[in-house]
């Protein structure tokens, strides 16, 4: 059955459309128009959103959690509680997130997180997951934040093979720091597989960096967090990942742990298409302030910081708002701030089926009031019920 919907107006995101016409079948988008239809396609089911503005789904490349489970559970009713708790914050895919553990931990995560993955066609009222990214075991003792010191290992194409094995291939971007040894091998041999490489968790210099980006690396995880710091003489991988035009970088733009300010300098650096806003959402996300699990962590919440003997350990940020603070942060306008979270990870991914409300494209779509809050989310046409 077709169904034909309408709003105010509409965000591609690259282009705004004024009184937009969708028509979706079968999951996908059929047809757009700027225009008010003369016919209504026979039996076809209307929606309406007057005074909202439809835009694409979201897709967070960052998460290990939220409503209180965390990914690495082995429990299918876990993951669809946070896939609820993230379609209602307008995220309609996202890359489940991994931390460091005993490989035979991450193992099973990936295997389970796997078949999820696999399955992910079939995932009913929630966000989608589109493959899986492992943040550690391959970072730096000295950026490692609170990933464990003792489960951390030096990268090799052997060992990666082992993780992308146990995922049955849905493995699609990895964290490495660059300095470590091994890690310019393990990038090259990770490209091969199509797996997205993307620097953080690094004590790099600007060299060590520059060599992991000719090397295939070309993203960067929570870009100033668990990083060298910033110098005007030893610049470090922060200066790379700002430089670099053909390397696109993600943000947590909570204000917790970047400076409104830092995010300016952030977005004037990376611009429009090579952003990317995460939100590194554990499972305390839409909860109440307490204690909540990270991987094999647990984590004190209190506000809006995530801690963990002192040190931030993820975020309770929602997708949603952070693209209203880049507004806030940066001045921006909700249609450019849009773009950050819909068709640059969606580009960055490879992701030619999301990203951006054009025929043939999957029926992934969010209705935002004026100030970017979430009033509705279909997830292949289908409204996500509160």
């Amino acid at each position: 059955m077709k169904t034909v919907i309408t709003a105010r107006r509409l965000i591609t995101p690259t282009e705004l459309i004024e009184s937009p016409v969708v028509v979706i079948e079968n999951g996908r988008i059929d047809v757009l128009l700027s225009r008010e239809l003369k016919e209504t396609p026979a039996g076809a089911r209307q929606l309406d959103f007057p005074g909202l503005t439809l835009a694409p789904g979201f897709i967070d490349v960052h998460v290990h959690g939220g409503a209180g489970h965390d990914v690495m559970e082995n429990d299918p009713s876990s993951l669809q509680a946070i896939q609820h708790h993230m379609a209602r914050h307008g995220v309609t895919g996202y890359l489940p997130t991994t931390v460091t553990a005993p490989q035979d931990n991450i193992l099973r995560a990936l295997e389970h997180l796997g078949k999820a993955v696999a399955g992910g066609d079939d995932a009913k009222n929630g966000a989608r997951p589109l493959g899986i990214h492992l943040e550690g075991p391959f970072i730096s003792h000295a950026k490692r934040g609170v990933h464990s010191p003792e489960n951390l290992v030096e990268p090799s194409p052997q060992l990666l093979d082992r993780f992308w094995q146990a995922s049955a291939g849905t493995l699609r971007m990895i964290t490495i720091a660059p300095e470590l040894t091994g890690a310019l091998e393990t990038i090259r041999h990770a490209n091969t597989l199509g797996i997205h490489c993307s620097l953080g968790h690094s004590d790099a210099t600007l060299d060590q960096a520059r060599a992991a980006i000719d090397a295939g690396a070309g993203h960067a995880t929570h870009t100033f967090n668990a990083m060298r710091r910033l110098d005007h003489r030893d610049p470090g991988i922060a200066a790379a990942v700002l430089t670099a035009d053909k390397v696109s970088a993600d943000i947590i733009a909570d204000g917790v742990h970047v400076d409104p300010s830092m995010v300016r300098l952030f977005l004037r650096a990376k611009g429009r298409d090579r952003a990317v806003l995460i939100t590194d959402a554990i499972s305390a996300a839409g909860m109440p302030e307490g204690r909540y699990r990270l991987g094999p962590l647990d984590v004190e919440v209190r506000g809006n910081r995530c801690e963990y003997q002192g040190r931030l350990a993820g975020s309770v940020l929602t997708l949603d708002q952070a693209v209203r603070n880049v507004v806030s942060f940066a001045g921006w306008t909700l249609e450019d701030a849009i773009r950050l979270a819909t068709s640059n990870p969606a580009h960055l991914l490879g992701e030619t089926a999301r990203g951006a409300i054009a025929p043939g494209r999957a029926a992934d779509m969010v209705a935002l009031a004026d100030d970017g809050t979430v009033r509705q989310t279909l997830v292949a046409g289908e409204l996500v019920q509160p």
